[in-house]
């Protein structure tokens, strides 16, 4: 068992995305983005898209959302009551370019996040943003196809390089894109890329999109240091632990290869500044046959990140020798199902030592600090007869992943920072629901669009407090 404390200036707090938290669609300026014409779904219930615009008999529950846009200075006070040390959010890009492709950003949006960052500082939270998560301006897709298209460079460049020089002295910590490797699975073609021709779910749509953000990234990174050396750059994976299903040599194999394909691909483009060999291999044995620029190696080798980090919820098993088993979901994905662990009510298998794994995993891989940016359990909570919410589930949830987190550091992790998914009731990204709800603050508000919107804390909200406060010392 470890005796390992966790180190001095560990960075706990918790993590949202505008998108499913902001709301405030179309408000100062706000222009649509591709989350804003998706309608509210379920586990029986696909969501949908509607472009080119939100149609009037349908329920898009991203426009408002839990509305952080009017709620941020009671929200983030109860950040502040919990003890957060960091507070992870994204900037919506369509409040700063409302189409994505104007010279000049609307200042009305830069106003919104200046007023976030003057209430993270008065509660002594520090700003971790990413710049794309899960929302491209939804005029980037229409009328430029999404991130196949490399127009889409300098358009995000535009972007990040406003954010920087507006911030260079109020945030330190960055990432470039939410969960890019979402691009190896059909899932992150509309929301990693905005390509919303059902065509381009195909993997030469979705590697070329990759590229193009990874790209990005790079530049990104080289502008950000010019801009204050002190900056600090990481990436984002969506981490897909995946075990073999059973010990056939076929499946040990397949087991790896995954891993290497769903993880390190983007992993080592965005550590080691390179596509690994074995990315090769793959795009030729799937005809995916990547458009590059010769100047594009050299700018991924010189484009590197600071520090790596992950969403981790879950894992699954995979198998080429049992074509008959019981499959289930995940992040993102659908696998087989592990027959010794648990799982949500979604069907999301709780793994806890699977973090320690994969920790372990990505540290021997690339020696660089990691944070988890994303960790949590989308549950069904409801408000008991005491009119309080008693989620012990999700406080076990968080203190067997907490406990691995401490048994990975006495491996010799180089883990710096925690932020749970989502300290407050949104929007679900997979089902756009908010009855799968993560948050450790109770939200009042509905999937018929009901609800005051009040905040409420629940159980893990006083539980977490007082892991802060101890510094992960006490867990009970």
């Amino acid at each position: 068992m470890s005796i390992t404390k966790m180190p001095e200036g560990f960075l706990w707090g918790g993590a949202t995305a505008a998108n499913q938290y902001e709301g405030g669609w179309d408000e100062d300026g706000r222009g649509p983005s591709i989350a804003d014409i998706l309608t509210g779904g379920s586990v029986s219930k696909q969501r949908r898209l509607t472009p080119p615009a939100p149609l009037p008999d349908e329920f898009y529950p991203n426009h408002e959302a839990t509305d952080f846009y009017h709620h941020y200075k009671e929200d983030i006070a109860l950040f502040g009551q919990m003890g957060f040390k960091v507070y992870r959010f994204s900037i919506s890009w369509s409040r700063i370019f409302p189409q994505g492709d104007e010279e000049t950003p609307n200042e009305k949006g830069l106003e919104f996040y200046d007023k976030v960052l003057d209430e993270l500082e008065k509660y002594g939270i520090q700003p971790l943003v990413t710049i794309s998560h899960y929302e491209n301006p939804l005029h980037l897709s229409l009328a430029y196809g999404g991130w196949k298209n490399r127009a889409l460079i300098d358009f995000y460049l535009r972007f990040a390089r406003v954010l920087f020089e507006r911030y260079k002295n109020r945030i330190k910590y960055w990432l470039t894109f939410n969960e890019i490797n979402m691009l190896t699975v059909p899932f992150g073609a509309v929301f990693c890329a905005g390509m919303l021709d059902p065509a381009d779910a195909c993997e030469q749509s979705r590697y070329q999109a990759m590229h193009h953000q990874l790209v990005a990234s790079a530049l990104a990174v080289r502008m950000a240091k010019e801009i204050n050396p002190d900056f600090q750059l990481g990436c984002m994976l969506a981490y897909h632990n995946a075990y073999p299903y059973t010990c056939h040599p076929k499946d040990i194999f397949f087991a790896q290869q995954y891993g290497q394909i769903h993880n390190s691909i983007a992993g080592d483009v965005h550590v080691r500044g390179a596509y690994p060999g074995f990315a090769w291999r793959y795009f030729r044995d799937h005809n995916i046959h990547l458009e590059m620029q010769p100047e594009d190696a050299e700018i991924l080798r010189q484009g590197t990140v600071d520090f790596f980090t992950i969403s981790y919820y879950s894992s699954s098993c995979v198998s080429l020798t049992a074509a008959d088993g019981e499959t289930t979901q995940g992040n993102g994905s659908e696998n087989l199902k592990n027959p010794y662990l648990k799982a949500s009510a979604w069907g999301w298998q709780i793994d806890a030592l699977g973090l320690r794994h994969v920790l372990n995993e990505i540290y021997d891989r690339y020696q660089i600090p990691i944070m988890i940016v994303e960790n949590g359990l989308g549950a069904v909570d409801e408000i008991a007869p005491d009119g309080k919410v008693h989620d012990d589930y999700r406080i076990e949830y968080m203190r067997q992943h907490v406990e691995q987190m401490k048994e990975a550091i006495d491996d010799g992790v180089e883990l710096i920072g925690y932020t749970c998914w989502g300290c407050t009731d949104l929007v679900s990204a997979s089902t756009g629901e908010v009855k799968k709800r993560y948050g450790l603050i109770f939200v009042n508000k509905f999937d018929d669009g009901t609800g005051d919107l009040s905040r409420m804390p629940k159980d893990s909200f006083y539980w977490y407090k007082k892991v802060i406060a101890t510094n992960g010392e006490d867990l009970a």
